[in-house]
């Protein structure tokens, strides 16, 4: 009996081990693909990003600055909706960057489960209106590390026309899976999260944004492929 049930112990253990290896082989090789694929992405996104702020650098000077009737028309036009350029068939909002991390990754305008294993989605909210939510896999190369952050770590999202906007962490939670209501809960100007290992939880980062509400630049609706 004695011999069965440690033949039987031995096989169970060396079945767990092989799992947890196999396991592990495939985290490793998921996040490698993630990251192969998120910073392919950056590259075409970082030159579309650069031709555009260059463009309306160039059509800022030409205008020369707007006054009057002529400013509140541009705003009105121009506030509408965000830029989304496009890469490989899907849109893209812009670029996040946590330098505690040493990590900068493009960011897609919608969320879905075949994106994220690109790159990290919006999934609720904008820049525009202050209240971004980002979601993105705990791959190591996406959002893996960011349990590990502290308060007052920046963050910083660019969008596609080269505006650059500045947050700092002032809070991080750890929110039940299921409860999406508490994710997006509270006058958060971006939050970021991603599931902990097994699903059950979120990790959460609630950020605020460091620039003045009247630097905020305007917004055109250019979609770029």
């Amino acid at each position: 009996m004695s011999k069965r049930l440690g033949r039987f112990c031995m096989i169970t253990g060396t079945v767990l081990v092989v799992s947890a290896l196999s396991l592990a082989l495939w985290n490793r090789n998921t996040d490698i693909k993630g990251k192969e694929a998120s910073q392919k992405v950056l590259v075409v996104l970082s030159e579309e990003i650069a031709e555009n702020q260059a463009e309306n650098e160039k059509i800022e000077e030409n205008m020369g600055t707007p006054t009057g009737d002529d400013l509140f028309a541009q705003y009105e036009e121009e506030i509408k909706t965000e830029t989304i350029v496009e890469v490989d068939g899907n849109g893209y909002l812009g670029v996040v960057t946590l330098p505690a991390l040493d990590i900068e990754l493009p960011v897609m305008s919608e969320w879905s489960y075949p994106g994220l294993k690109k790159a990290p989605c919006r999934y609720k909210g904008s820049y525009i209106s202050d209240d971004m939510i980002i979601c993105a896999h705990n791959y190591n190369s996406h959002f893996g590390g960011i349990r590990n952050m502290n308060t007052g770590d920046p963050v910083d999202f660019t969008d596609c026309e080269g505006n650059v906007y500045n947050y700092e962490v002032v809070q991080i939670d750890e929110i039940n899976g299921g409860d999406i209501e508490a994710m997006e809960a509270g006058e958060w100007e971006l939050t970021l999260f991603t599931c902990t290992y097994g699903g059950k939880s979120r990790v959460t980062v609630r950020c605020r944004l460091l620039a003045d509400e009247e630097e905020k630049p305007l917004y055109s609706s250019t979609i770029t492929e």
